[in-house]
């Protein structure tokens, strides 16, 4: 089922290329601390700099080292609908529990363009949970909640949403126009709980690469109702929420995993690496939040 907490995971590399171990140990960590689900492909994975074959390897990976042991959410979306269609259609043939599909980006495509593009995808995986990605401030435009309702009417199959946006108010809104059973992920991790608090059925937070028992514990206690105890987790999570955003999403993770031992500090250009001051914060962060242990990096 997909709900909860599913960790959308970096893609690790080695000398350019994806770090298979890497990915074995940062999935093995996510299943071993509760996570609800695993995620690839996304935002966090840097699906803009790997090529279509690398996307379908990364999912095959993620598919085999998972083996059905927790859901897993591929990450299918491009600019593109036929690099969609097939990285989609991939992921449906290895049976993954779901396909998160990005807003087309740099290009703003208008709202009966997203309607059009969305919709070939779902009906090309009819047995495939679809899972849109709302997220304007990478793709230049917002999915209408309108736009959600046409392609969710017409395509049964489309099953949820993930949103990263501040605009919590728009979680209420989507739900009553497209009914309650529609699955709407958070997408913005410091905002987990509020937009969980109004319907949502759970999170796909960067954060949880660092404290996956601590993200998953918040998901479950809000679903469970528990929301005295979800608002501690909440305030005790804020501080690794933003550092998130200190620099360009996935560098701060990375850094921090690398000191964890988890990956290499290792990212595709255009990205590089951060200031000496972003460092030592991201160290005082990861110190206080018990992920150093008190090793050097």
């Amino acid at each position: 089922m997909l709900q909860g907490s599913i960790t959308p995971l970096v893609t690790p590399f080695k000398n350019g290329r994806i770090d298979e171990a890497a990915l074995e140990r940062l999935i093995e960590r996510q299943i071993s601390a509760g996570s609800h689900g695993v995620s690839v492909g996304g935002t966090t994975g840097e699906p803009g700099t790997l090529s279509v074959q690398e996307r379908k390897d990364l999912i095959a990976l993620a598919s085999r080292i998972v083996s059905g042991r927790v859901p897993l959410l591929a990450g299918t979306g491009t600019l593109r609908l036929d690099e969609t269609l097939e990285i989609t259609r991939f992921a449906a043939d290895l049976g993954v529990a779901g396909a998160l599909v990005i807003t087309p980006y740099y290009i703003k495509p208008n709202q009966a363009g997203l309607v059009d593009f969305f919709g070939k995808v779902a009906a090309s995986v009819p047995e495939l949970p679809v899972v849109l990605y709302n997220i304007p401030g990478r793709s230049g435009v917002e999915i209408r909640i309108d736009t959600v309702a046409k392609v969710r009417e017409a395509h049964p199959n489309v099953v949820g949403l993930k949103h990263s946006s501040k605009d919590v108010e728009y979680v209420s809104d989507l739900l009553r126009a497209v009914g309650r059973d529609f699955k709407v992920f958070c997408g913005l991790e410091a905002l987990t709980f509020p937009m969980m608090a109004v319907g949502g059925v759970g999170t796909i937070a960067a954060t949880a690469n660092w404290l996956p028992r601590e993200t998953a514990e918040l998901c479950q206690l809000t679903l469970d109702g528990k929301y005295r105890e979800a608002l501690e987790v909440h305030f005790r999570l804020l501080e690794a929420n933003d550092a998130i955003f200190w620099d360009t999403n996935p560098i701060p993770l990375k850094t921090v995993l690398s000191w964890m031992g988890l990956c290499e500090k290792e990212w595709r250009e255009p990205l590089g690496p951060t200031t000496p001051d972003i460092e030592a914060r991201l160290r005082k962060m990861a110190q206080s939040c018990g992920l150093l242990q008190g090793e050097l990096a």
